[in-house]
């Protein structure tokens, strides 16, 4: 099957994880050719400015940090499927990976991207207001444009030697706790906002009386070791330089690494409670409508509801949107009692608002981590 290696851009790249081994890759390359075989165009490709696939195509997918090792395997599949639909033109398809907000400012401030894949609604708004993303982002395709959900769970040494099995224990004084920084990512305030409805959860208190739960965050957050920049980090902090007794961090990638890359070394232990973690994409129209790329940007994304990449998905611990193809998984996605965050603290407005903006309850609650 032939493909383009893509390019990444963040200068962690290829620091913790190697390439995952093309054995997880879902299909043949006759699966990669079918990805393509119903992606007629979409009202994103008819609207004013869009042109015709160009013979050279040029992608890049500004991205969150652990999303990197799903878009490695799923861009070649895309490359090939849209080389036989366009025999003409290739495509090549760069990445950039790093902590969410950093990279949805990235975007704001400049970068080209083509397309966006996130992992929180806020950051995706910030670019809707600065004319970089249509407002209609959310129907341009399926399931509110979100292709896979995850959530949030506990990586521990081998043997869990600190007995960890809930995150009640993460506030344990013999406890030490690695986490991103909420102020610069997504999956960091997903981890904060597991803990904080787990707490709620666990204590009965209501949202605006929640005294037991912000005590208990505030033993959570004097545990911290370090508060690294964005996931991958802390995973490094975790598995490289040997830091903390549990890493808090997303399904995909506690199972990744406890599958392969620190293999024998790690254990998932899954919470009783946590969060669903949704993973909009988008069109970053301002800059595809100048290049000539929206056509080849849409199609890219739309792809990604395909069976092909929906079980790809499922095989990187990913939760796709088709759920007969997540049903199929149910033996390594374990089905837990999870909460939407927008039902339990309201919209990203208001959650940004309350929890991290300069000065809100994270700020009041964090501990400066140990040394």
């Amino acid at each position: 099957m032939p493909s383009i290696t893509p390019i990444i851009t963040n200068n962690q790249a290829n620091k913790v994880i190697p390439r995952v081994p093309r054995t997880l890759i879902a299909g043949s390359a006759i699966s990669a050719i079918m990805m393509l075989s119903a992606c007629s165009p979409t009202n994103a490709d008819q609207n004013e400015g869009a042109k015709s696939p160009s013979k050279d195509v040029s992608l890049l997918n500004v991205s969150y940090d652990v999303s990197r090792d799903f878009y490695k395997e799923y861009n070649p599949l895309f490359s090939s499927a849209y080389q036989v639909q366009y025999p003409d033109s290739t495509v090549d398809i760069k990445q950039s990976h790093g902590g969410a907000s950093k990279q949805a400012l990235s975007v704001a401030n400049g970068l080209q991207a083509d397309v966006v894949t996130l992992n929180q609604e806020s950051d995706m708004n910030m670019l809707v207001k600065k004319g970089l993303v249509k407002t209609d982002w959310r129907t341009a395709f399926p399931d509110n444009a979100v292709p896979y959900t995850t959530t949030m769970i506990l990586l521990v040494r081998k043997g869990n030697p600190k007995q960890i099995k809930d995150w009640q224990d993460l506030a344990r004084a013999d406890v030490e706790v690695i986490m991103p920084n909420p102020k610069t990512s997504g999956t960091a305030r997903y981890a904060f906002l597991g803990a904080y409805g787990a707490g709620l959860h666990q204590f009965k208190e209501p949202v605006n009386q929640p005294q037991k739960t912000d005590d208990f965050i505030k033993k959570v957050l004097s545990n911290v070791v370090t508060y690294d920049n964005g996931a991958r980090a802390a995973t490094t902090s975790f598995t490289q330089r040997g830091l903390g007794d549990v890493l808090v961090t997303t399904e995909n990638e506690a199972h990744l690494v406890a599958t392969q890359h620190a293999k024998g070394q790690v254990e998932v232990v899954y919470p009783s409670y946590s969060i669903t973690i949704h993973n909009p994409v988008a069109v970053v129209s301002s800059v595809t409508d100048k290049k000539g790329s929206t056509e080849a940007a849409t199609a890219y994304l739309k792809a990604l509801w395909d069976k092909p990449a929906q079980e790809l998905m499922a095989q990187m611990y990913l939760r796709p949107s088709n759920k007969e193809v997540l049903a199929a998984h149910a033996g390594t996605l374990k089905d837990i009692q999870t909460f939407e965050p927008v039902d339990v603290f309201g919209d990203w407005n208001n959650i940004m608002a309350t929890f991290f903006v300069d000065g809100a309850l994270f700020d009041k609650l964090a501990v400066k981590p140990k040394k």
